[in-house]
C-alpha cells in the first residue's frame, strides 16, 4: 500500500497522520481492543500536528459514519442476497452481524475521513525554536 503514500486514501485506510503520514494517529493500532479503540495520540511525533483541532472535533465523524455504515451494510446485502441467494430474513441477520462486528473499523474510518477533510498531506511544519 506504500504506492498510495501521499494521498488521502492512504491516510484514511492506514490511520496515519494526515499531514506527514509517518505515524499512526491511534495509541493502539488494533481497533478491536475495545477499551482503546478511540484513544488517539495528542500530536504526531514527526510533524507535531495536533489531531484534535478543537474540543469535540470528532463529533463531526458521526455524520461520516452513517454513509460508511451504509456502504458496509450494502456490501453485506449484495454478498448475502444477490450472490449467495439467501432469503431476506437471513440476509438481515447477516447485515446485523456485519455491522456489529465491523463497528470499531467503521468508527476509525469515519474519524480518518473526517480529519482528512481539514488536513492535507504536505511537508511537515517546521517547529518554532524561538
Amino acid at each position: 500500500m506504500k504506492f498510495l503514500k501521499g494521498t488521502k486514501l492512504y491516510s484514511i485506510v492506514s490511520g496515519k497522520c494526515p499531514v506527514c503520514q509517518n505515524e499512526s494517529m491511534y495509541s493502539e493500532t488494533n481497533p478491536y481492543k475495545l477499551t482503546k479503540t478511540l484513544k488517539m495520540q495528542e500530536r504526531c511525533s514527526s510533524c507535531n500536528t495536533k489531531y484534535k483541532i478543537e474540543p469535540s472535533f470528532f463529533y463531526g465523524a458521526m455524520y461520516v459514519s452513517y454513509p460508511v455504515g451504509i456502504m458496509f451494510a450494502a456490501t453485506a446485502f449484495i454478498v448475502a442476497h444477490l450472490i449467495f441467494n439467501l432469503n431476506l430474513i437471513v440476509t438481515y441477520g447477516v447485515i446485523v452481524i456485519v455491522m456489529i462486528s465491523m463497528l470499531p473499523i467503521i468508527i476509525r474510518l469515519s474519524r480518518n475521513i473526517w480529519i482528512n477533510f481539514f488536513m492535507h498531506y504536505g511537508k511537515p511544519k517546521v517547529k518554532n525554536t524561538l
